[in-house]
């Protein structure tokens, strides 16, 4: 197995080199090692997807740190392959709990991790920016202090919160630059323009979350417009409930069993599991 040194320097090489890259999100051990199988080169935990799997709702603090950790340590010690986290929010308000996330998510065998704008609470959803920039001044301090690179994602969450404003996000993510952070992201951007608008106001990678319903957008088309990371969310997660729950409605409503034709073969998947 690589050690977390190493899968840091070729998670910090991926950044850095020409083009994008995808960095898919498995929710569990088995679909890590499925990812790793198809040749991703990275992978990225999903928040909503480990809530699905869990039978809970994703945010609002359904999930605790620790069963999410634990997730996390479950795909990063099924592949050889670097693993950034779905952090949430840094699992509190505080710069010092972020701080301590970051620690423990280190500890835990991951090489980067995701630090969202996003309080949880409805009445107020985003951090102010002063507070935000706090936040991921502490995560990086703490990415800082270990002893290998760990890429800080900073997350601006606008988009995702029933604020479409992209001159804020903006404003967010460069703050979050300023503030050390190695990655950029502020899922739901969904046009060419804005994408365009958000990858020419900084100098650090971006993520676009791809995968949104209506999207046509490519990897091509992404690299095209100077984006280095492109991640899917909870999209794989929801298409495997999609094709889950139309088979079982097909055997409840008419009793039939067509869907087995697009299964998998049980020996592939065996085989897939296999040493």
């Amino acid at each position: 197995m690589a050690t977390q040194s190493e899968k840091a320097k070729v998670f910090e090489e991926l950044h850095q080199r020409d083009g994008t890259f995808v960095i898919p999100n498995p929710w569990d051990a088995g679909t890590a090692q499925l990812l790793a199988g198809l040749g991703f080169e990275a992978l990225a935990t999903t928040s909503a997807g480990l809530a699905f799997a869990l039978g809970r709702p994703d945010g609002n603090g359904a999930v605790s740190r620790a069963e999410a950790l634990q997730n996390a340590k479950n795909i990063v010690d099924a592949t050889d392959l670097p693993v950034n986290a779905d952090l949430e929010n840094g699992y509190g308000d505080d710069p010092e709990t972020v701080a301590e996330t970051i620690r423990m998510a280190a500890d835990v065998g991951l090489v980067g991790g995701s630090i969202e704008d996003a309080t949880g609470d409805p009445e107020a959803p985003i951090y102010p920016l002063k507070t935000a920039v706090e936040r991921v001044q502490a995560a990086v301090a703490a990415a800082r202090d270990l002893p290998f690179k760990f890429m800080v994602v900073g997350r601006a969450e606008n988009f995702l919160h029933g604020r479409p404003d992209l001159d804020d996000t903006i404003q967010r993510l460069q703050a979050y630059e300023e503030a050390g952070a190695d990655v950029l992201y502020a899922p739901g951007l969904s046009t060419r323009e804005a994408i365009e608008r958000v990858v020419a106001s900084v100098s650090r990678p971006v993520n676009v979350l791809m995968g949104i319903a209506g999207n046509v957008l490519t990897v091509s088309d992404m690299g095209e417009m100077g984006v280095r990371r492109v991640s899917v969310g909870s999209v794989l997660s929801r298409a495997a409930l999609g094709g889950f729950l139309r088979a079982a409605e097909e055997i409840k409503a008419n009793g039939t069993f067509s869907f087995s034709a697009e299964a998998p073969p049980y020996r592939d998947l065996n085989a897939a599991f296999g040493d």
